[in-house]
């Protein structure tokens, strides 16, 4: 049976994601390869915290279940997946004195939104001259690194888990419905970072609905070596000829494509079913109906 859903996704971003900085420097967050290419990233954590700001935006999901009354930030002991969406598709931990911690693992499992082209140590230049002006004092100033990249990510979701926590099972078409808006989120996920709003919405989407709750096309996404708009569909291929179960990837799998990005769209095209992000998300829903309409 079809229980999993699981997605790459690829997006244009700037400077997502910044960590502690040295001085007077705002440093992105970013690890080195072995070729000696530095890459920027967004972490997982940073994702998550724009898919639950906008899940209260746009499907009022209950913030007001997190509290320090144990001397550490985390879920209140009293609300369970019943009263948080966010508990139920990303687990959680509460501590307990004396017998460990009560834990749920994720049910959504998101990884770090990774840069595909290499950062090259651009910096931007910033200071605060306006409001010194205005009161006749020097300005402060300050450094920020920058990146403009096309990002890659991967988001894959257990049905069966999603709405089951212990003797709490919520309704088939509860369960069906919070999945339908992590979806709905996915498909405009933006990030409000330093006075910015990035625009994190797929151009490029893979995946689909499969046996088995695997991130198939995770490190499979990249961009041809020395073009930074193809895509590099030799590694997708290779996925897609994987079988699984005794199912072959590619008979579950669609493709969603924004025309005009990628320099080598009649390459892409060979990979299989085409078809734009609007109707990839339609047939995911679809199948998301199916599923839960079995049980």
């Amino acid at each position: 049976m079809r229980k999993a859903l699981s997605f790459t996704v690829i997006f244009q971003g700037n400077s997502l994601n910044y960590g502690e900085g040295i001085a007077n420097i705002s440093e992105l967050k970013k690890f080195h390869r072995g070729n000696g290419d530095v890459h920027t990233f967004a972490s997982r954590q940073s994702l998550r915290y724009d898919i639950v700001r906008l899940g209260n935006q746009l499907f009022n999901w209950n913030l007001d279940v997190v509290d320090k009354s144990k001397g550490v930030i985390q879920f209140k002991d009293e609300c369970t997946i019943k009263d948080s969406v966010e508990m139920d598709l990303f687990g959680y931990m509460k501590t307990k004195a004396k017998s460990g911690a009560e834990r749920r693992s994720a049910a959504v499992r998101i990884s770090h939104a990774i840069s595909l082209e290499p950062f090259r140590s651009d910096l931007e230049f910033l200071t605060n001259m306006g409001l010194a002006n205005r009161i006749g004092t020097d300005a402060n100033l300050a450094n920020l690194e920058q990146h403009q990249s096309l990002y890659t990510y991967t988001v894959t979701i257990d049905f069966a888990r999603i709405g089951v926590d212990g003797k709490i099972e919520l309704p088939k078409e509860e369960r069906a419905a919070r999945i339908k808006q992590l979806l709905t989120i996915i498909k405009i996920l933006n990030r409000e970072i330093k006075g910015r709003q990035e625009n994190l919405a797929p151009l490029f989407i893979i995946g689909g609905v499969y046996s088995v709750a695997n991130p198939f096309f995770l490190g499979r996404v990249s961009l041809k070596q020395g073009n930074q708009y193809e895509l590099n569909t030799g590694k997708i291929a290779s996925v897609l000829e994987q079988t699984i179960l005794g199912e072959k990837v590619a008979d579950r799998t669609n493709i969603g494509l924004v025309r005009g990005v990628f320099d080598n769209e009649s390459e892409i095209e060979t990979l299989g079913n085409i078809v734009t992000i609007e109707q990839f998300f339609t047939i995911l829903e679809q199948e998301i109906d199916e599923y839960f309409g079995d049980k």
